[in-house]
């Protein structure tokens, strides 16, 4: 096996003087610390590991974000998953429901029956990829569990005044709808 000193050599990228010297200034060194006792620091050693250091860093950053990702996607599954086999009819739909989600002011049309366990909080609503379903109230809060972005909580409205209302007294008809 021919050494790298040698192939150089052949190449005509070195001549033998310059080996020669290289070889004297490390058996120099070597002697020096022998004699001292102390060991040379291999710069080249020390960047390689550095180097190494900062991949294996950026191997467990990337790591604990595709961990992540994967631990996102399986809750979206598990929701997904809830709503479909959770998933209330609306009825006929001849009846707009009114709701908040965001800042904005959405609408879906159900029966009035849907709309009457919506208003009593039986039901939720959840976004679930643009669509808005309706499922159970219990349903609802394990996906408010898993992501409460995706429940649209429905305010309910108790019939009970309160204590310091000036307007106590002046009920709101029940057949009045906003």
């Amino acid at each position: 096996m021919v050494s790298l000193q040698e192939q150089l050599m052949k190449a005509g990228l070195v001549d033998k003087k310059k080996v020669q010297k290289v070889n004297q200034d490390l058996s120099k060194q070597k002697k020096i610390e022998r004699r001292t006792g102390t060991e040379s620091v291999n710069e080249s050693r020390e960047a390689a590991l550095e180097l190494q250091r900062k991949n294996a860093e950026r191997a467990r950053e990337l790591n604990a974000q595709r961990d992540a990702a994967a631990a996102q996607k399986a809750v979206k599954a598990q929701i997904a998953q809830l709503v479909q086999v959770n998933r209330q009819q609306r009825g006929k739909g001849d009846i707009a429901y009114n709701f908040t989600h965001g800042t904005k002011i959405e609408r879906i049309y159900v029966s009035e029956q849907v709309q009457r366990h919506l208003v009593a909080g039986r039901l939720v609503i959840v976004f679930l990829n643009g669509n808005y379903e309706l499922v159970p109230k219990v349903i609802g809060e394990k996906i408010a569990e898993r992501d409460p972005a995706s429940v649209i909580q429905v305010k309910q409205t108790s019939n009970e005044p309160d204590a310091d209302d000036p307007y106590a007294e002046f009920q709101i008809p029940d057949d009045f709808t906003w």
